[in-house]
């Protein structure tokens, strides 16, 4: 989580300074997309703050109200941060471009635009390596877009793709005006607004797909379930381990069941002392366990039970 908000922090020192600077010359020189640009910075700014208070919750200690923790804040957050994009940043960029295509002004000053705008590649090309440092250090073998698809951490895909985004962002307001001053058409200058407000709606669509399934509940790593099967396997206690079941509760908190059928002759117990050993041995490889609750149930009524869930396992 730390690594999550080294990636954030230069997130937002660079937008703010971005997005101060492309107001500043959106007022100098007319430009559109250089004011959709300035609109996009500062959404982005304001979303790493939110990440950072998504973090913040989510590190909350279980209360009664909450016995699982409160990790699932961190996806509450994450899902309101897409929604902002595409409400405000694709939005109001979609807006201007639309506007600026009605009521086409030439843009002035494009020295200084251009400046700014490779200024703003910059700081942004550094803030973007941050991340996808940041990502990479926790994808391991995966290949990137497995990672973003089973991330159970939004903060470091969210931060990725805004400055992917962002990037993408600057190169359309780039294009845009350089086309409208070469070729003398100040409507394509709009145009760029509406590029930039088309990657922003995709950046939030698949913010939001994600998101949304870590919010309802997604299971947890498959290596976490295969290790409390393991686990389980060796207890003397155990008959047989049918299967596993776990919920991702946040970035750090999984809470798992296990279908399991335990000797006939064990007493109560035996069977308590069987539980706390496979959750023990279990919680020293994966802290993230919040908690194992142990089902006793036959195979037969285990396979029952997942096929009536679409498993054909």
């Amino acid at each position: 989580m730390a690594e999550s908000k080294l990636a954030i922090y230069g997130a937002i020192a660079a937008n703010v300074a971005i997005a101060a600077t492309k107001f500043v010359v959106a007022g100098i020189t007319g430009s559109s997309a250089m004011l959709s640009e300035g609109i996009h910075s500062a959404v982005d700014t304001f979303n790493g703050v939110l990440l950072l208070v998504g973090i913040r919750l989510s590190q909350r200690p279980p209360t009664v109200e909450h016995p699982f923790g409160h990790g699932k804040e961190l996806y509450f957050w994450s899902l309101i941060v897409a929604v902002l994009i595409f409400g405000l940043g694709g939005g109001v960029s979609f807006y201007e471009g639309i506007q600026h295509i009605r009521h086409p002004e030439p843009a002035t000053n494009h020295t200084v635009s251009y400046v700014v705008l490779a200024i703003s590649f910059v700081f942004e090309g550094v803030s973007w390596w941050v991340a996808l440092r940041e990502f990479r250090a926790t994808k391991g073998s995966q290949g990137y877009f497995e990672a973003f698809r089973r991330s159970k951490d939004p903060t470091t895909f969210t931060v990725l793709l805004e400055d992917s985004a962002a990037l993408l962002g600057l190169a359309f307001a780039a294009i845009g005006l350089a086309a409208a001053q070469w070729l003398d058409m100040p409507v394509l200058d709009g145009v760029a607004s509406l590029c930039i407000a088309g990657v922003l709606a995709a950046t939030a669509f698949l913010l939001a797909r994600e998101t949304k399934g870590l919010l309802v509940g997604e299971p947890a790593h498959p290596h976490v379930a295969q290790r409390i099967m393991a686990v389980a396997n060796t207890d003397a206690d155990l008959r047989k381990a049918n299967g596993v079941t776990t919920m991702q509760m946040g970035p750090d908190q999984v809470v798992a069941m296990l279908s399991a059928e335990f000797e006939d002759d064990r007493t109560t117990p035996q069977i308590e002392a069987c539980i706390t050993r496979i959750e023990r041995a279990v919680k020293q490889e994966y802290p993230e366990l919040v908690a194992l609750f142990v089902k006793p149930q036959t195979p037969e009524v285990y396979r029952a039970r997942r096929a009536a869930l679409g498993d054909p396992g």
